[in-house]
């Protein structure tokens, strides 16, 4: 995926508003390093996750009000409204059986399964966190209903992320193999899809990139 976007990206960069350009280059940067970390899984849902968060990433004072979950699922529910050939329902529904069903069904990825284990929450209380996750996303394929679907999705891939990034799980290990497995099939599908409707949406407003380009 990231060769074919690319190569649409040096023939149309110059007609991008400066914000979406810089946010496609950079997007498409971590793509390419994602696709080259071939089995290493852990590595690959990394770059897949900074390449999303390329994409979407707000000015952090907004985010600080906001929530970092708040904006990826404002900015989701955006990319959905411009998916006019509802690619992303596509993967969702062909996904369901496998990736996502599976993602729905770890409970290491549910947010509220450690705050039970630090004592925080109760046992009933994360099972039934858990059942009503399960049952608004059913509810949302039910009614195709894309953005609902995808922001269940990304709450546990959220949680992954977490475990990843703030060293909360071992590289390469053992214990969260499936989790990192289908979460990362997910992303790849997922991550190039939303920069192509980015681009595709190249007259709508994306908001100035974090951290803009400074040349001194």
């Amino acid at each position: 995926m990231y060769q074919a976007l690319k190569e649409r990206q040096r023939i149309e960069r110059d007609s991008y508003p400066q914000a979406l350009s810089l946010r496609v280059h950079r997007a498409l940067s971590w793509l390419k390093k994602a696709e080259m970390c071939d089995d290493d899984h852990d590595s690959k849902y990394i770059f897949l996750w900074i390449a999303f968060n390329a994409a979407y990433a707000q000015d952090f004072e907004y985010k600080a009000d906001f929530g970092e979950r708040g904006l990826y699922q404002e900015f989701l529910a955006k990319v959905v409204s411009l998916d006019g050939e509802n690619k992303l329902s596509e993967i969702v529904w062909s996904q369901y059986s496998s990736s996502i069903r599976l993602i729905l069904d770890n409970e290491f990825i549910l947010q509220s399964f450690w705050k039970y284990h630090s004592g925080l929450i109760t046992e009933e209380q994360w099972k039934k966190e858990r059942s009503q996750a399960k049952s608004i996303a059913n509810k949302a394929l039910s009614g195709g209903d894309t953005v609902t679907v995808l922001s269940v999705i990304f709450s546990r891939l959220y949680t992954l992320r977490n475990q990843l990034m703030h060293g909360g799980a071992t590289y390469n290990s053992s214990a969260n193999r499936d989790q990192i497995r289908d979460c990362t099939a997910l992303l790849e599908n997922v991550v190039p899809t939303i920069i192509e409707i980015m681009m595709d949406g190249a007259d709508e407003l994306w908001g100035d990139a974090v951290y803009p380009l400074v040349s001194i």
